[in-house]
C-alpha cells in the first residue's frame, strides 16, 4: 500500500512542475542521444577504416625475412689476441629464398579450427611498361579462388573479371590509378620487367579499385603459376602465407600456437598496422569521453532540479514525515521520479539518437569509396545507453533525495 502512495506522490510531484520534468527529460534526452549518434559514427568510421585496410591486408602474415647479421664473420675463427682481422663490405649468402615446405604449412594451419581463410601470394618488385611509360610497383603472383575467399576483390573489380586470371595464364589486373597513369585498359597488352632483367608482355584483364589509394597505384595481381614462370621458381614457391581467423582483435593465442610450428617470421596485423590500432583506440576513447561528459552535463541538471524542487516543497516533506513517512519512503519517492526522468528521457533519447544517425548516413561523402558518411549501430550500444541514462539520473538524484530524508519535521513546521 505505501509503496503504491509512494508512486503517486512521485508522479504528482513531476506532474505540478512539469516544465522543470520537461528539461530534466530533454537533458537525459540529449545526452543518450548523443551517446548513440556518437558510438554509431565512431563504429562506423572504424569500420569503414578496417573495411579498406583488410581489403588487402590478411590477420596473419607469414614471410621469409632474411637479414644481415651485424657482425665479423672471422670472429671466432682467428682466436690470436695479438693481431687484428677485419671484412669490409662482406656479403651474406642467402641459402633461403621464400617459403619451403609451404604445402606442409598450409595443411596444418588448414587444422586450425580459428582458420577461416588462407591464402599463398608470390609478391616482388617490377617495372610496369607501356609505350614510353614505365612504373615501379608491385606484381603480385596469387591463388586466384582463395585470393578472392580473403579479399573479396571480385566485387572490387570495375572492368573485366578477377576469375578470368584462373583460366588465362597471360593477364593481369591492375590497380585502377596504375592503369590509368599507363594509359591501358582491358584486353590491352602491357611488358613487365623484372629486377633480373627478364622482360613479359602481359593482356590486361582487368582493373580493380581496392580504396587504398597507394595500392590503386602500385599493385597488380596475377595468377601465382604465371608469376613463378617469370621468375623462374619452382610450383612450390611463395613469398607470403596470409591468414584470416575468426577473431581478428584476438590473434595473439593463435599466434602462440602456431609460431613453434612454423618456422618463419609471423606478423599479425596490430604489429604491421601500429598506426590503424592507435586510430581506432584514440576515436573510441575520444567518443567515450564526449558522450559521457554529455551524460555528466545531464546529470548536473537532474541534481540541481531535484535538489530545487526539495527545496520547494520541503514543508509538504516534513508534513510527509510528521504523519508517518519514514526516511526511507522519502527517498523512495524522490528517487522515483529521477529513475521515471531517466527512464523516459533514456527512450526518447534512443528513438532521437537513431533518427540523427540514420540522417547523418544520408549526408553524401565521396571519399575513399565511401558514398556517405559512414554510420553502424550495435545493439549493446543501445541497451548501454539506457543503463547510462538511468544511472546518471539516480546517481544525480541520490544526493538531494538523501537530504530530504533527513528533514526534521518539527523543525521545518516551527518555521
Amino acid at each position: 500500500m505505501k509503496k503504491s502512495v509512494n508512486r503517486q506522490i512521485a508522479a504528482v510531484h513531476l506532474t505540478s512542475r512539469i516544465g522543470q520534468t520537461i528539461v530534466a527529460v530533454l537533458g537525459v534526452t540529449f545526452g543518450v542521444s548523443m551517446y548513440i549518434f556518437m558510438n554509431s559514427f565512431m563504429n562506423g568510421v572504424n569500420k569503414a577504416q578496417d573495411d579498406m585496410a583488410f581489403s588487402s591486408m590478411s590477420h596473419i602474415r607469414i614471410f621469409n625475412e632474411n637479414s644481415v647479421r651485424s657482425y665479423n664473420p672471422v670472429e671466432g675463427f682467428l682466436p690470436s689476441t695479438q693481431t687484428i682481422f677485419t671484412i669490409r663490405n662482406h656479403k651474406v649468402m642467402q641459402y633461403t629464398d621464400g617459403i619451403k615446405n609451404t604445402l606442409e604449412i598450409i595443411s596444418f594451419l588448414e587444422k586450425q579450427p580459428e582458420v577461416t581463410g588462407i591464402a599463398s601470394q608470390l609478391n616482388f618488385n617490377v617495372f610496369f611498361r607501356s609505350g614510353s611509360k614505365k612504373i615501379s610497383g608491385l606484381l603480385s603472383g596469387v591463388e586466384v579462388i582463395n585470393e578472392d575467399k580473403l579479399f573479396d576483390n571480385s566485387s572490387k573489380v570495375i572492368s573485366g573479371k578477377w576469375m578470368d586470371l584462373n583460366y588465362q595464364k597471360s593477364g593481369i589486373i591492375l590497380g585502377c590509378v596504375l592503369a590509368e597513369n599507363l594509359g591501358v585498359k582491358v584486353n590491352d597488352n602491357i611488358n613487365i620487367l623484372t629486377s633480373d632483367g627478364i622482360s613479359k608482355n602481359f593482356v590486361v584483364t582487368g582493373i580493380i579499385e581496392t580504396s587504398v589509394k597507394q595500392v590503386d597505384k602500385t599493385k597488380a595481381w596475377l595468377n601465382i603459376s604465371s608469376a613463378r614462370q617469370l621468375l623462374t621458381k619452382n610450383q612450390d614457391y611463395v613469398s607470403d602465407i596470409l591468414i584470416n581467423i575468426k577473431d581478428k582483435e584476438n590473434t595473439e593465442p593463435f599466434l602462440s600456437k602456431i609460431t613453434p610450428v612454423v618456422p618463419y617470421q609471423i606478423e599479425s596485423w596490430q604489429v604491421a598496422s601500429q598506426q590503424l590500432v592507435a586510430m581506432t583506440k584514440i576515436r573510441n576513447i575520444l567518443a567515450i569521453a564526449v558522450s559521457l561528459t554529455i551524460l555528466f552535463v545531464a546529470g548536473f541538471g537532474i541534481y540541481n532540479i531535484m535538489t530545487m524542487t526539495i527545496n520547494e516543497k520541503i514543508k509538504e516533506i516534513a508534513i510527509l514525515k510528521a504523519t508517518g513517512f519514514s526516511g526511507h519512503d522519502i527517498t523512495v519517492i524522490f528517487l522515483s521520479q529521477a529513475a521515471i526522468i531517466g527512464f523516459i528521457g533514456s527512450v526518447v533519447g534512443v528513438v532521437l539518437g537513431y533518427g540523427i544517425s540514420t540522417l547523418v548516413n544520408q549526408v553524401p561523402f565521396e571519399i575513399a569509396g565511401l558514398s556517405t558518411l559512414p554510420i553502424y549501430y550495435r545493439y549493446q550500444d543501445l541497451t548501454l545507453s539506457i543503463a547510462f541514462g538511468i544511472a546518471t539520473t539516480l546517481v544525480a538524484g541520490f544526493l538531494p533525495a538523501r537530504k530530504a530524508s533527513k528533514i526534521d519535521p518539527v523543525i521545518i513546521i516551527r518555521g
